[in-house]
C-alpha cells in the first residue's frame, strides 16, 4: 500500500519540479536579452549622438545652422500668434467700450495701453487737436487726419509683418541646407568605399546613414516654416481688415466732431 502510494506521488513531484525549471531557466536570458537591448539603444552607431561625435566640421555647421533656423522660425511663429493674438482682442474690446464711450478721448481710455487700436486712436485725436498753428495747417483738417491714421495703420501692419521674412527664407532654404550634408554624406560615404576598396555595408551604412539624416532635419526645419508662413499671412490680413475698418470709421468720427 505505502509502496503504491510513493509510486504515485513521485510523478508529481518531478512535475512541480519541472514547472517550477520552466519558470525560473528563462529568467538569466531574458536579463541577458534586456542588457542586450539597453546596450544596443545606447551605443547605436547611426543614431544623432553618433553623427554628431564621428561627424566632421562641415557636418557639424550643417546641423548646427538647421537648428538655428528652426529655432527662430518657431519663435516667430510664436511671437505673431501672440500679437494677432492682441490685435483681434483690442478689436474686439473696441466694439465692447469704444464705439459706447461718450468722447473719442474717453473711448480711447477704454482701449488697452500700447494695443493697436489704442495707437491709431490716440495718432488720430492728436493729428484732429494740433492741427491748427503747425507747419502742416496748409493741410486742410480731412488730409492731414486721414493721412496720420494711415500711417498709424501702416505702422501696425509693419510690426505684423516682421519676421515673416525670416519664415520665408527658412522655408525656401532649409531644404538646399539639407541636401548640402546629403551631398557631404554620400560623398563620404563613397570615400570609404574607395579606402576599403569595396562596398560593404559597414563601410557605407554610417555616412549614407549621416546622409539621410541630413534629409530629414532639412525637411523637419522647412516644412513649419512654409505652413506658419502661410498661416501668418493669412491671419495678418484678416487682423488687418479689421484694423482699417476702425481707422476707417475713426476718420469719420473726426471729422464729424467728435461722435
Amino acid at each position: 500500500m505505502r509502496i503504491t502510494f510513493l509510486a504515485r506521488s513521485l510523478p508529481a513531484a518531478a512535475l512541480v519540479a519541472a514547472v517550477l525549471a520552466s519558470f525560473l531557466t528563462p529568467l538569466p536570458a531574458l536579463a541577458q536579452a534586456a542588457a542586450e537591448t539597453t546596450h544596443v539603444a545606447i551605443d547605436n552607431p547611426y543614431g544623432f549622438q553618433a553623427l554628431w561625435q564621428g561627424g566632421d566640421l562641415v557636418a557639424r555647421a550643417v546641423l548646427v545652422a538647421m537648428l538655428v533656423m528652426s529655432m527662430g522660425s518657431w519663435y516667430f511663429i510664436l511671437t505673431k500668434l501672440f500679437e494677432q493674438h492682441r490685435v483681434f482682442a483690442s478689436t474686439r474690446e473696441a466694439g465692447r467700450g469704444f464705439w459706447q464711450a461718450e468722447s473719442l478721448r474717453a473711448g480711447a481710455a477704454t482701449l488697452t495701453g500700447g494695443s493697436a487700436l489704442r495707437l491709431i486712436a490716440e495718432t488720430g485725436l492728436e493729428a484732429s487737436e494740433h492741427h491748427e498753428g503747425t507747419l502742416v495747417e496748409r493741410i486742410d483738417l480731412h488730409t492731414w487726419v486721414g493721412m496720420s491714421i494711415e500711417q498709424a495703420a501702416d505702422a501696425v501692419q509693419s510690426r505684423l509683418q516682421d519676421g515673416l521674412a525670416f519664415l520665408a527664407t527658412v522655408g525656401s532654404t532649409a531644404p538646399f541646407v539639407g541636401l548640402f550634408g546629403t551631398v557631404w554624406g554620400i560623398y563620404h560615404a563613397l570615400t570609404a568605399i574607395g579606402i576599403a576598396g569595396q562596398a560593404s555595408i559597414d563601410k557605407v551604412a554610417g555616412p549614407v546613414g549621416e546622409a539621410l539624416i541630413m534629409t530629414a532635419v532639412g525637411l523637419a526645419v522647412a516644412v513649419p516654416a512654409v505652413m506658419g508662413y502661410n498661416w501668418l499671412v493669412r491671419r495678418n490680413k484678416l487682423a488687418m481688415e479689421r484694423v482699417r475698418a476702425f481707422a476707417g470709421a475713426l476718420h469719420k468720427v473726426l471729422l464729424a466732431g467728435g461722435r
